[in-house]
């Protein structure tokens, strides 16, 4: 075993809690690596203004994620992002990933970090303006809605429950869902129904967003009729459901039915040595601060994890 390539914890993921975990691994005098398939930030990168973090009155996601990184490496984390991680052996003591078919790291305990993603409706112009009219996130940014005309895609609980909570912000919220029929709980359904801020356009899907430097209108297709309006709006909010980052993981770590990790309260999955943080774990809320608080947990569990090993390793 090459020394240099082997770590005390490896962390999969390079988002909010993947970061937090190396900030607090590092501090800790562990030798710690992150391994990133993407560009650092997770989805903090894509958003415009995050104002909800505590501290921080306003501040765009890209630059929190750079804060983060260079607070992580300032404790001595390294970190190495763009790649790809082609295999998994995790059941062992000494853990191994191996990256882009070649690279071989090896660690005492892995804490996966590899966060999620919305799902998107695949609309022209979606990725475009995402974070720049069009968000997954009402708790991120309907404060900057503020009497603005907006749009929640969607039919099931999240999306009508959303679409109320908006209101508080919205002027005029007008939900777009492809069915007749909604399949949300019937209190939400009703509660859409009866406020007098929300409209419906049913059995339609929106097939084009267009703007400038901003979002600025839609296309609306009829699904029966194939008619396609045009709408102008400030403002679009899809939710569609929720994506874990948690496909090479099925077979290797507990996962529920939706795909997400399952972890005890100290962050441990199924697998002694292995923890999990982040928007790949079952839970509730998905925010920063939320992310944030499971890398805290889970570098907190893997440092006293591989410091009982090492006594172990010295009384043997």
């Amino acid at each position: 075993m090459e020394s240099q390539n082997h770590f005390d914890v490896i962390v999969i993921g390079g988002g909010a809690a993947g970061l937090t975990a190396g900030i607090y691994l590092s501090r800790a005098k562990m030798k710690t690596l992150i391994l990133n398939e993407g560009a650092i930030g997770g989805q903090m990168v894509l958003t415009h203004e995050i104002a909800n973090y505590p501290g921080v009155e306003s501040i765009n996601g890209y630059e929190l994620a750079r804060n983060m990184k260079s607070q992580a490496q300032k404790f001595g984390c390294i970190i190495k992002s763009n790649l790809k991680i082609t295999e998994l052996d995790l059941n062992n003591e000494i853990k191994k990933v191996i990256v882009n078919n070649k690279d071989t790291f090896t660690a005492h305990s892995v804490i996966i970090a590899t966060g999620g993603r919305s799902r998107t409706i695949g609309a022209i112009g979606e990725n475009e303006f995402k974070g720049k009219g069009i968000s997954y996130c009402a708790t991120c940014d309907g404060d900057f809605f503020q009497d603005k005309e907006i749009i929640v895609v969607g039919g099931g609980n999240s999306a009508l429950e959303e679409a109320v909570s908006l209101t508080k912000y919205a002027s005029k919220v007008t939900i777009v869902h492809q069915f007749d029929h909604f399949q949300a709980l019937q209190h939400y359904v009703e509660e859409a129904k009866a406020h007098p801020k929300i409209d419906f356009i049913m059995e339609s899907k929106i097939i084009e967003f267009i703007g400038s430097e901003k979002l600025e209108k839609v296309k609306i297709q009829n699904q029966k009729s194939g008619d396609i309006i045009e709408m102008k709006i400030d403002g679009v909010f899809i939710f569609i459901g929720y994506v874990p980052n948690t496909e090479r993981l099925e077979g290797i770590v507990d996962l529920n039915e939706w795909k997400e990790i399952i972890v005890d309260k100290n962050m441990a999955t199924n697998i002694p040595g292995v923890f999990a943080a982040g928007d790949s774990i079952a839970k509730r809320y998905r925010q920063v601060t939320t992310a944030v608080a499971d890398g805290t947990i889970a570098a907190l569990s893997a440092a006293e994890y591989v410091n009982n090993l090492k006594k172990e390793l010295i009384l043997t």
